[in-house]
């Protein structure tokens, strides 16, 4: 029988309520276990979402893992999923944003809590909750306000379009200066979970196969950002012109592309498995070379699995995507004058409608270049 005091506390698998995972695998206890990963201190990491920032905010578990390398690192996010959990550096724990955790977390000490949000959720927060140091940002009269100099840039491009416009570093830049870091190129880091891989000799098959490539078309871009909508005509032109020059066109998207996805999947007839859990989506993702996409949760994903993308960009600032060599960033041939904008707001024309066909696929066929020729290197 173990003793109350040979149980380690401040071991890294130590849960408090239910057996650890050794426990579970091995049937060892604390005062006989090889497992055994002394912590000391804890990090909180409050990124609620959107899910694709979410997911471009794990480079950050880099630094944060080597200065702190003893430490549980938490986070707390609308998006569970997406916060990577098998191999560090990642969370220790990844909590779901409700009341139950809120106050959880809220009664725990902390060695350093950053909060990337700027929304009444966070800021609230990270106003109540005890840390050594703090990084992002906090609540102050009511409003979101920075925590120190580190945030001060990056709250002052979200308060005025002028200077936002102009602000030349990308978000890896801006996030690791609010922390205290300098971007060195880390990487996003997404699970990839092989079992839920649908697409290899499962249900659906498809081939990799070097001398016909797969490309995927997300064609979504969410409910909210309509004014980077690009007309349907011209997603059926593209897919004409990338399968008659021999590429294989995977149709992607959720239950708001389902439809449309299905009627360009039956006049074109390029692939469409249908919509899919986010694990699925992310193994079908994976399957393809070669990504286009507008700035969506489909980028991130596309990003983190190293894929040469192609991004369809009008209403942000170019500079804020860090695509890591790996990709080219399309924008209209006509200004567009509705910068950060839901709806498009200009009254003489929509810029996407600039945004041609001809040139994606041109951008296509460079990276699909790029792909051949890295291929004939190895």
């Amino acid at each position: 029988m173990i003793k109350l005091s040979e149980i380690k506390t401040d071991c890294r698998y130590f849960k408090g309520h239910i057996p650890c995972s050794p426990n579970k695998k091995y049937g060892v206890v604390c005062n006989s276990c090889d497992y055994y990963d002394k912590t000391d201190g804890r990090i909180l990491i409050i990124k609620l979402g959107a899910a694709g920032d979410v997911i471009r905010t794990t480079p950050l578990l880099f630094p944060i893992s080597q200065q702190y390398p003893n430490a549980k690192i938490y986070w707390l996010t609308y998006f569970p999923d997406l916060v990577p959990k098998k191999n560090r550096p990642c969370a220790d724990r990844v909590f779901i944003y409700n009341l139950q955790n809120v106050n959880y977390l809220s009664e725990l000490d902390y060695e350093l809590v950053i909060n990337l949000d700027k929304d009444h959720e966070a800021i609230s927060i990270m106003s109540k909750i005890n840390s050594k140091r703090k990084e992002g940002f906090t609540m102050k009269d009511g409003h979101c306000y920075p925590v120190n100099e580190n945030a001060v840039g990056k709250f002052i491009t979200g308060l005025f379009d002028s200077v936002s416009i102009s602000n030349k570093k990308s978000y890896m830049e801006e996030i690791f200066e609010i922390c205290g870091y300098k971007f060195k190129g880390e990487r996003y880091i997404l699970d990839l979970n092989k079992d839920a891989d649908l697409f290899t000799n499962g249900k659906y098959n498809i081939s990799k196969d070097k001398d016909k490539l797969n490309i995927g078309l997300n064609t979504g871009c969410g409910a909210r950002w309509i004014s980077r909508l690009w007309k349907n005509e011209y997603w059926e032109k593209l897919i004409n012109l990338l399968m008659n020059k021999g590429y294989r066109v995977i149709l992607l998207g959720g239950s708001q592309e389902d439809e449309n996805n299905k009627h360009l999947s039956k006049i074109t007839g390029a692939d469409y498995f249908g919509y899919f859990e986010l694990e699925s989506f992310i193994t079908l993702m994976d399957k393809c070379d070669i990504i286009v996409t507008q700035v969506t949760m489909g980028m991130h994903i596309a990003i983190a699995l190293n894929k040469k993308l192609v991004l369809m960009n009008n209403i942000f600032n170019p500079n804020e995507f860090e695509l890591y060599g790996n990709g080219i960033i399309a924008s209209p041939d006509k200004e567009c004058k509705c910068y950060f904008q839901p709806e498009c707001t200009n009254k003489e024309y929509q810029c996407m409608d600039h945004l041609t066909p001809e040139k994606i696929f041109s951008e296509c066929e460079r990276l699909a270049d790029e792909l051949k020729i890295n291929e004939s290197v190895k």
